[in-house]
Order: structure tokens, then C-alpha cells, then sequence
């Protein structure tokens, strides 16, 4: 069974190749205050081209408010690259070949194939946000494709928290 990350840890290494060519490495993501890694199914999943078209339209807003973003899947290349085009994501950031072993340090939920437009394996949806230092802000981890946090509230909530140097929550030990 998947564990949850604890708010302020670290993330596992995350650094997988992206799409337009070179790599996301988390370690060296450099926003003024958040950095969202969002976690997609694959090309086979319609709810992910809902929630990654939503996102490629709002990549330079977010990049205004001192945020960065960039999705990422188990998918191999060609497949990726697929949800590109299909999907005509313009801005966004797509990486993939994320690898089991990572998934699993993320605490993500892992799915089997039950149609042939599916991978053999495949991570379930998750939403991280992460601080410059590489801590933990929030997650947002499913074992399902649908019920995913609507995406405005959690950028304005996140818009909220670096203007107003919002602690992270949920970290006592009582």
C-alpha cells in the first residue's frame, strides 16, 4: 500500500527526460515559490488530456505568479510524445519514463492494464507541490482517474500561500 510523503520532506529524485528535449530535474527547479509536479495516467486516459489541456492554458499565468509546473507519466516516449499532439498541449512541460521505483517513492497508487490502449503498469494521478528548497507543500494523491483537486483553487491557494508566507500545514506529531 502506497504511504503518503510527509509535509516538508524531501522528494524522492525525480528527473525524467521531457518531450521538447532535455530533462526535469526537480533538485534543479528554480521557482520564486512553488514548483507543481503533476502526475498523469498516459495518453490512454481522457480525464488526463482534460486536466493537462486545462493546465497548458494557464502555464504563463502560473509562471507569472512566481510558479512553474510540468506533468509527468510512466508513459514511454513515443507515447508522450502522442499526448502532445493529440492533445495539443502547446506549454506545458511533459516528461515521462518515470520509472516504478520512483512511483513507488512517491507514494503513488500503481494500476494493471484492462484494455490494450493501456500500458502493462501505470501510476494513478497525483498532484504535488513543492517549495524551491525541494520540500513538500501539498499532495494530492489518487488511486483513481477522476475526483483530481480542481486546479484554480489549488493555484490560488497556492497564489495565497506565497504572497502571505503560509506555512505548511498538517505537520504536527501529537
Amino acid at each position: 500500500m502506497p504511504q503518503l510523503l510527509n509535509p516538508k520532506s524531501k522528494l524522492p529524485t525525480l528527473d525524467v527526460p521531457l518531450v521538447e528535449g532535455g530533462r526535469f530535474v526537480l533538485a534543479d527547479a528554480n521557482p520564486d515559490y512553488f514548483q507543481l509536479v503533476v502526475i498523469y495516467r498516459g495518453v490512454h486516459c481522457p480525464k488526463c488530456k482534460a486536466q493537462l489541456k486545462e493546465i497548458d492554458s494557464k502555464v504563463a499565468d502560473i509562471r507569472a505568479d512566481g510558479m512553474d509546473v510540468v506533468a509527468i507519466s510512466m508513459d514511454n516516449e513515443e507515447r508522450a510524445k502522442k499526448a502532445v499532439k493529440e492533445w495539443e498541449l502547446e506549454n506545458l512541460s511533459i516528461g515521462y519514463d518515470l520509472s516504478l521505483l520512483t512511483a513507488k517513492e512517491l507514494g503513488l497508487f500503481l494500476s494493471d492494464s484492462i484494455s490494450d490502449k493501456e500500458p502493462k503498469i501505470f501510476a494513478e494521478p497525483a498532484l504535488f507541490v513543492v517549495k524551491p528548497d525541494g520540500a513538500l507543500y501539498a499532495e494530492f494523491v489518487q488511486n483513481t482517474p477522476f475526483g483530481r483537486p480542481a486546479l484554480d483553487e489549488v493555484l490560488s491557494g497556492m497564489k495565497f500561500a506565497a504572497e502571505n508566507d503560509y506555512p505548511t500545514r498538517g505537520t504536527s506529531v501529537a
